[in-house]
């Protein structure tokens, strides 16, 4: 147990199990009590008043100004999230202020809701519940009003083959589709051996009827290629990367994809240009999408994305791919997002493996303390 009791600001509810281990160590908490996130005035109060430890989320804006605020107190910035776009790196690394993340333990929940947003939009849930729930449907019928698509046997573009787009690529397996992979830093040959094993396996054992493939392709055959695209790669601006991909997903590239295509976003907002993706889905470039993330959160009421128009062929979710109760709440830092922040924090604080952060395992900014 630390000798010192932490004071620690957490901007958001992570759970009871969570905050309780913090506790039983010592620790002083004070956490924002409702669901919105807190005014950066009040994180710019919390940290000035002298904490050590700050829990974050994806919608605080952590840079100059906080670490100013916090300069000589502030030790640590734990985030309960995968990604870090909301945290000034620059900031953080001048200010010589570390910060954690809980990548891994959320792929196997972003990729199956990656999938399963797939086959909403493919199988056309949404608008044949309607039917139902609004007393429209009135007859059976072969072919009307309407059909969806099959996922068995399809061609899934994979855009990013990181963790998720990993995992992603496992689940399609199991669904006979042929795979292609679109990753800007090259092919993973040990990850296309491993997928291509598996497939010959069902198909020499009578799993599968036909063979199916799996090879890396470039951006633009990927998009041209595939019945489904899903995309799951980091967002990088101008100027931070030789591949950026800021609008990646833009009027071009929507151009490029089969009419009959449906497109899933489970990773940064900004990756898609919502409104040339709007007008792909009005127009019928496409044949539907799903977006779990946005260029701004939550969705604008004005978003050309809530258009009645393409309503039944645009599923929109709020930024919950992770929600799931074990990824989300358990205080295992193995399996949850709970566990991991609480350790990194802990990590940190208490200055376990010998205070260095270069090796504490959930430190992001780790070059710099080298």
């Amino acid at each position: 147990m630390p000798e010192k009791k932490f004071c620690v600001f957490a901007t958001a509810d992570i759970g009871d199990a969570a905050f309780n281990r913090l506790r039983e160590r010592g620790y002083q908490l004070e956490i924002y009590p409702t669901p919105e996130p807190p005014p950066k005035s009040l994180i710019l109060e919390k940290v000035g008043s002298g904490i050590d430890g700050l829990i974050t989320t994806l919608r605080d804006k952590i840079d100059a100004e906080v670490f100013e605020a916090g300069k000589g107190s502030l030790k640590a910035v734990a985030q309960y999230a995968v990604g870090f776009d909301n945290i000034n790196r620059a900031d953080a690394n001048r200010y010589k202020v570390p910060f954690t993340n809980t990548a891994d333990v959320l792929t196997e929940a972003t990729a199956e809701f990656a999938f399963f947003a797939l086959a909403d939009l493919a199988r056309r849930l949404w608008p044949a519940e309607h039917l139902v729930r609004e007393n429209t449907w009135g007859y059976w019928h072969p072919y009307l009003p309407f059909l969806g698509d099959e996922v068995t046997g399809k061609t899934i573009s994979i855009l990013g083959t990181g963790r998720i787009g990993q995992a992603v690529i496992k689940k399609c397996i199991g669904f006979d589709m042929n795979i292609l992979c679109y990753e800007a830093m090259g092919t993973n040959e040990k990850l296309i051996r491993a997928v291509r094993q598996q497939m010959e396996l069902r198909y020499g054992s009578g799993m599968q009827r036909e063979r199916t493939s799996i090879k890396y392709v470039t951006m633009e055959e990927a998009l041209s290629q595939g019945d489904f695209i899903s995309i799951h790669v980091p967002l990088l601006r101008e100027g931070e990367s030789e591949t950026p991909t800021y609008h990646l997903i833009n009027e071009q590239t929507l151009r490029t994809m089969k009419p009959t295509a449906y497109l899933v976003n489970t990773s940064r907002g900004p990756v898609i240009d919502e409104k040339a993706l709007a007008r792909a889905l009005k127009e019928k470039w496409i044949a539907g999408a799903a977006l779990d993330v946005y260029e701004t959160e939550p969705l604008p009421p004005d978003s050309p994305l809530r258009d009645p128009e393409i309503e039944d062929r645009c599923r929109l979710y709020p930024h919950f791919a992770s929600a799931a109760r074990i990824t989300r709440l358990s205080v295992d830092p193995n399996l949850g997002m709970a566990g991991r922040c609480v350790q990194g924090l802990i990590d940190m604080l208490e200055q376990n493996y010998g205070g260095d952060m270069t090796k504490m395992p959930y430190v992001v900014n780790k070059e710099a303390f080298r």
